[in-house]
């Protein structure tokens, strides 16, 4: 058997040599003075080599540490230079499968609207990628999920930690139902957060509508971000549907906005009429981005609309994040308008909630359209006469 001095002071000679250890482990002597450990092996009655590295790069106990693996694999019919190649090609894919490939997988598949997977990918960029998206899934831990989750805790954002462990466990769930991860990492740090003790807002009163409107109009923040929330309170539309307008969508000179179904929660084409401050908001802007796709075109990427997380951005700054959620903007503009006298029906439809009856639905959507354009006039002539009682 051969001793670290053998292998130290071989001498590299005219021809190829070799110096041989035990149970097929050799140590082969180059005439250019590398030093190359082989294993020889016979499976299925035939003769091969497998290279276990350079010495002294690789010591004599590590070699036949080496080699008992490779005996193993031999045992049990297995080659280890296929076997070796097989690892080499896991790698590779496991090095293709990061977690951002695969998050952006799942978001593409996903029967969303794209306002919703625009919001989606916002908030893995800003929040999950940084940390983790060039990572191979197998690679990803549990510790590396609980260090994401308790640095936006810590930002004071628990309602953007809550999203981003389901939409973690969910990609997770895709890589591994595609035999990508083995398992999901999630799991075990499930519950290491406090309950997001997020709520949803009350309706806001006609004199707190005022009051936030003349806060938002006046707080010195982005033009456009305002201009938007004017629009959401103008229409009642959903705020990821302000966002995400697009220009083809609108109509002003008959005052109306036609949401595709795409972009609708419920997959329905909605139209809207537009009252007259929304025309004047909206003719104003478009000497802004009308160039662009987007009304409110995204600050670095005018390819894509602006992020939902301004109006959060700017409420946070007024003090009115604990008060309001842009999704009250609807619940307090339903309140209102049902204090007013208004009927049900035509609040509904101009909400877009969904009918289940399709005649009736159809029926209302013909019918309801000029009450509604009045009603929402009126709407936003009171929320203009609110929100300057509040104006310095």
């Amino acid at each position: 058997m051969l001793t670290d001095a053998h292998c130290r002071n071989a001498k590299p000679k005219d021809v190829l040599y070799r110096l041989n250890d035990s149970m097929g482990l050799y140590l082969e002597i180059k005439p250019n003075g590398v030093k190359a450990w082989r294993y020889r092996f016979k499976l299925s009655g035939k003769e091969s080599l497998f290279a276990l590295g350079d010495y002294p790069s690789v010591g004599l106990s590590e070699a036949r540490e080496k080699c008992a693996e490779a005996r193993k694999l031999v045992k049990q019919g297995i080659s280890p230079v296929q076997n070796r190649q097989l690892e080499q090609i896991k790698r590779e894919q496991d090095n293709l499968n990061t977690f951002e490939a695969i998050a952006r997988e799942w978001i593409s598949i996903k029967d969303w609207a794209e306002i919703t997977k625009v919001r989606r990918t916002d908030m893995l960029e800003r929040v999950v990628f940084p940390s983790i998206g060039k990572l191979p899934v197998r690679q990803i831990t549990s510790a590396h999920i609980l260090d994401i989750l308790n640095k936006t805790l810590k930002r004071g954002a628990p309602s953007v930690a809550a999203e981003a462990k389901r939409t973690m466990s969910a990609i997770f769930d895709l890589a591994a139902s595609t035999l990508r991860a083995d398992v999901n990492p999630v799991w075990p740090v499930r519950n290491a957060l406090p309950p997001n003790k997020t709520q949803h807002k009350s309706a806001l009163s006609s004199q707190e509508i005022g009051k936030l409107l003349a806060d938002f109009n006046t707080h010195g923040g982005n033009f456009q971000t305002i201009k938007a929330f004017q629009l959401m309170w103008l229409t009642l539309a959903r705020p990821n549907e302000v966002v995400g307008v697009r220009w083809s969508e609108l109509d002003l000179d008959n005052a109306t906005w036609k949401i595709p179904a795409e972009r609708m929660k419920a997959r329905r084409e909605h139209i809207l009429p537009i009252p007259t401050q929304a025309v004047h908001l909206l003719r104003a802007m478009h000497p802004i981005t009308g160039h662009t796709n987007f009304v409110f075109p995204n600050r670095d990427d005018r390819k894509r609309c602006m992020s939902y997380a301004s109006f959060r951005g700017a409420l946070k700054k007024l003090g009115w994040a604990t008060k309001f959620s842009p999704h009250a903007t609807r619940t307090s503009g339903s309140t209102r308008l049902n204090e007013m006298g208004y009927r049900a029906d035509i609040i509904e439809a101009q909400l877009a909630h969904a009918e289940p009856n399709s005649v009736r639905r159809t029926y209302n959507h013909a019918t309801y359209f000029a009450e509604r354009a009045e009603m929402m006039q009126t709407w936003a002539d009171l929320i203009d006469k609110w929100s300057q009682e509040h104006s310095s």
